[in-house]
């Protein structure tokens, strides 16, 4: 049986500035959460209306993947849920990464660095996709950047770091990645409030 091993990530509505700063991501909204799911081998993309097929995905993961999902995407996505999200078994790259280098650093440094191509636009473009209707454009950007964080994430577990560029040099980041455990006992009722 393959491990159900989620890749997420999702845009954005608004911007900080709009919701009061950094610390208020739960007012942020959800416009598309994409995700790439192991147990199937397919990419899938929900619009905010429908997150509730995507709630019971993410609540019987063996592991959500993704790059600064702790604190962003899981308290975006957070008030759509009627479980805890944070309690799902959860790889945060960014996270990761800033405990061996004591700060952060963007996808775009970690994409060009370890996967030689980086990211198909930014979160800002994202958010006036949305506003002018280009959902067409919006849903591809943000499949994009599941497929950006997979192939991180699985350069990572096969080799145990990653690299990033540090303006004209390629640096190294030994990283700590193994494969999850199965969740036992996990429920398989998830809805929206």
């Amino acid at each position: 049986m393959r491990l159900k091993k989620i890749v997420l990530d999702l845009e954005t509505q608004k911007l900080f500035q709009e919701v009061g700063g950094r610390g208020k991501n739960h007012l942020l909204k959800v416009s598309v959460c994409g995700i790439y799911d192991y147990s199937t081998d397919k990419y899938s993309i929900y619009e905010e209306k429908e997150l509730s097929k995507l709630a019971p995905i993410l609540q019987m993961a063996d592991q959500i993947i993704g790059f600064n999902i702790k604190d962003f995407d899981f308290e975006v996505i957070q008030p759509y849920l009627n479980f805890d999200i944070h309690q799902v078994p959860y790889y945060d790259l960014l996270e990761e990464i800033e405990k061996v280098l004591g700060h952060r650093i963007n996808l775009e440094s970690v994409a060009q660095g370890t996967i030689g191509s980086g990211k198909s636009g930014s979160g800002k473009e994202a958010i006036l996709y949305f506003r002018n209707g280009r959902m067409d454009l919006l849903k591809k950007y943000c499949l994009d950047d599941v497929k950006v964080t997979k192939q991180v994430y699985e350069y990572a577990l096969k080799n145990q770091k990653i690299l990033y560029k540090d303006f004209f040099k390629t640096k190294e980041i030994p990283l700590k990645v193994a494969e999850p455990q199965p969740r036992v006992g996990v429920s398989h009722q998830a809805a929206l409030f």
